[in-house]
């Protein structure tokens, strides 16, 4: 189901600026037996990231009743997608003043392609641009990843593994990359490209806490394939180890199941 501004199946108006420019920021939460998981930082992340593009965002109060009603209406859905615009503006770029932003909800059903066993990644050629000022934003503009994507149609390959124009690490196409390498959590920083994901801070808070030795950092192509462990994470697989990446090959690893306590911890 579709609700927009909490109405279902409302028309989108075409003069939506996160349509014409994609200018906005979304979420995708789990939703398991009707309740929406991890919502606080859900929440937390998606006023985060308005801000960052000084776009206006609802209070939670009137974004979780929004959510909560479409998850009734549809009680079979396994995720529902957040989306927050800009609202409806004139032609050009300039953002309009004064204008509510608009709050689309989405819900469905599917499983991640992360789910895969054995979990099988690639390189992606495509390089991501380097723009501090996007940089770690959940925003609507997601060509690039889109472009990756599409570099195969393997559909024993889950996922795409970027780096940016550097050549730095950050992370694959919908997930945050996590490495466990000579005894530290190893996570690539986003400050460059990419997203911080709701996931990746949730396994980082965990781990903090856990006394884990934790390093979030520029991360290289060799580091990774270095590495003693690889995973995957996000809000709709939770976290995954990478079984393949190129030509190398990673057995089950103990650090998994540390992890995986770390991302589902009670804040």
């Amino acid at each position: 189901m579709i609700w927009i501004d909490g109405r279902p199946d409302a028309p989108l108006p075409a003069t939506d600026r996160g349509l014409a420019y994609g200018d906005g920021v979304f979420r995708t939460v789990r939703v398991a037996a009707g309740k929406i998981l991890w919502w606080q930082d859900h929440y937390d992340t998606l006023r985060a990231d308005a801000a960052r593009l000084a776009l206006a965002c609802p209070t939670e109060d009137a974004i979780r009743g929004q959510l909560e009603a479409a998850v009734v209406a549809d009680p079979g859905a396994g995720y529902a997608k957040l989306i927050l615009t800009r609202g409806d503006g004139a032609r050009g770029y300039a953002p309009p003043q004064g204008c509510p932003p608009r709050l689309i909800i989405m819900t469905g059903t599917g499983e991640s392609p992360l789910l895969a066993r054995p979990l099988v990644a690639r390189w992606c050629d495509l390089r991501l641009a380097v723009q501090p000022r996007l940089a770690g934003i959940k925003h609507l503009n997601r060509l690039e990843n889109v472009l990756a994507r599409a570099e195969w149609n393997d559909g024993a390959i889950a996922e795409g593994v970027l780096m940016d124009t550097a050549d730095r690490v950050i992370g694959g196409t919908m997930s945050n990359l996590l490495l466990w390498r000579r005894g530290e959590l190893l996570v690539p920083e986003v400050t460059s490209a990419g997203v911080a994901g709701v996931a990746r801070a949730r396994v980082l808070r965990g781990a903090a806490r856990a006394g884990l030795r934790v390093s979030v950092r520029a991360v290289t192509a060799a580091e990774v394939m270095d590495a003693e462990a690889l995973f995957l994470c996000n809000s709709l697989a939770g976290l995954r180890q990478v079984d393949r990446l190129g030509e190398r090959n990673w057995p089950p690893h103990e650090m998994g199941a540390a992890l995986l306590g770390c991302l589902n911890e009670t804040p």
